[in-house]
């Protein structure tokens, strides 16, 4: 089991997995800036793992299932169930954070299971917004937060969530990024993350 870790992209995979890990013990601990901080590095990772898998040559098939299932079960731990947490605790722990990170959970599980079973349709694009979004999203929103009134701030956290777990299952086509994309969300991730980790100390 143990051996398909060797391939540079399920490494990949496997990072993006310990910064998820690390992130969700920084959000249970209320260091949210820190958590979602290093949150980035995960979306990061699962640029860069696809990026790594498509120009590995000569891969073995068995490895790149794997490497797969890997990618799907990262990408709902940073793309729902971090995020859902991060609005749990937001919110302390209100009624209207549980019904944002049941929804949240609920459409990243359904995106994922239909994306796993189907893929990209035939013109090459995304039914429902992928959940790479979410984790820039909590960014922007946590970026945003000197300019929000304090008592909104949590209010508009979860508006924004339960709208984008919406957008996540609804039937509208999303075209892959290009690189141009991929760069400026890499430097927006990296920019983002060096600010919120500086606030955190």
């Amino acid at each position: 089991m143990l051996k398909y870790l060797w391939d540079p992209a399920n490494a990949i995979t496997i990072t993006g997995l310990l910064f998820s890990s690390a992130s969700l013990f920084l959000a249970l601990s209320e260091r949210l800036e820190l958590s979602v901080a290093v949150a980035l590095w995960a979306v990061l990772a699962d640029h860069l793992d696809g990026f790594v898998a498509g120009r590995t040559t000569d891969r073995d098939p068995n490895v790149a299932k794997m490497g797969a299932s890997l990618d799907g079960f990262a990408d709902i731990v940073y793309g729902a169930v971090l995020p859902a947490v991060i609005v749990v605790q937001v919110s302390q722990g209100s009624l209207l954070a549980l019904a944002t990170a049941t929804t949240l959970l609920l459409a990243g599980a359904l995106r994922l299971s239909y994306f796993a079973n189907f893929g990209r349709s035939r013109d090459g694009r995304f039914l429902g917004l992928p959940l790479s979004y979410d984790v820039p999203l909590l960014a922007l929103l946590f970026l945003l937060r000197p300019l929000i009134p304090a008592e909104a701030f949590s209010d508009v956290v979860n508006i924004g969530f339960l709208l984008l777990a919406l957008a996540h299952v609804a039937p509208v086509r999303v075209p892959p990024l290009s690189a141009s994309m991929y760069t400026a969300i890499s430097i927006f991730a990296v920019a983002s993350s060096v600010a919120l980790a500086s606030r955190s100390f």
